[in-house]
């Protein structure tokens, strides 16, 4: 691996968001020399919001990365903080990489594979909180740095968080021409995107909606916490 031709990898499972990979994907994908690797404990195929991507690699066969980044996924991410294979895979190449990253509820992957313990990290507003069983400090920052971890919010943060670890990797103008080349200039129709600007009962309303999943997902964070702390 060289500084020219960084090795990027997306730790993929099941069910993950696409959004939380393909936004940063494309930044990382216009890096001049990158390897983007889409890669999961399986390889083959993974199914995602309706969309099938095929060709990934399995993660035991990449020897080592540069970065290497978790995205989230609904009621996947569920899944994913309790196995043991694809989290012992993500903690050898954590072990390897420059940069450990997420996107969304990645976060709690990274958590349930014990890398982030006294870190501060982002994470989807809904599911922040939940980070502390993994002793991480919840950072409501869009984009999160805590020595080498750079974490992204939920799903649209990642495009911030790939232009930020590619200035990281290659410098601010690199980051900045590729921010123009995707004409990433935000101007959402609605202030509607984060619990603080949201109008109250479309805050109510998306409560409600995440409110049958916490208690599930709640349940495998504290598992994954337990297996975490007797390991």
């Amino acid at each position: 691996m060289s500084e020219r031709e960084p090795v990027i990898v997306f730790a993929l499972f099941p069910g993950v968001t696409q959004l939380d990979f393909t936004g940063p994907h494309q930044v990382f994908s216009r890096l001049p020399g990158a390897r983007v690797i889409l890669a999961s404990a399986a390889g083959g195929a993974i199914e995602t919001d309706g969309i099938t991507f095929a060709g990934l690699r399995r993660l035991a066969e990449i020897p080592a990365c540069d970065v290497v980044c978790v995205p989230g996924g609904a009621g996947a991410t569920d899944n994913a903080i309790g196995d043991d294979a694809f989290l012992a895979e993500l903690r050898r190449l954590a072990a390897t990489a420059r940069y450990v990253t997420s996107v969304c509820t990645g976060s709690l992957v990274l958590g349930a594979a014990g890398l982030l313990r006294g870190r501060r990290a982002a994470c989807h507003w809904a599911w922040r909180d939940l980070l502390a069983p993994f002793g991480a400090i919840a950072d409501p920052g869009r984009v999160v740095r805590d020595g080498n971890v750079i974490t992204g919010g939920g799903v649209t943060a990642g495009i911030d968080f790939a232009l930020t670890v590619v200035a990281e990797l290659a410098g601010r103008e690199t980051a900045q021409t590729i921010q123009l080349a995707i004409e990433y200039a935000p101007a959402p129709p609605f202030n509607a995107g984060s619990p603080e600007t949201a109008p109250p009962a479309i805050l109510a309303r998306a409560e409600d909606h995440n409110a049958t999943a916490r208690p599930r997902r709640r349940q495998a964070v504290m598992q994954a916490a337990s297996r975490l702390a007797a390991g």
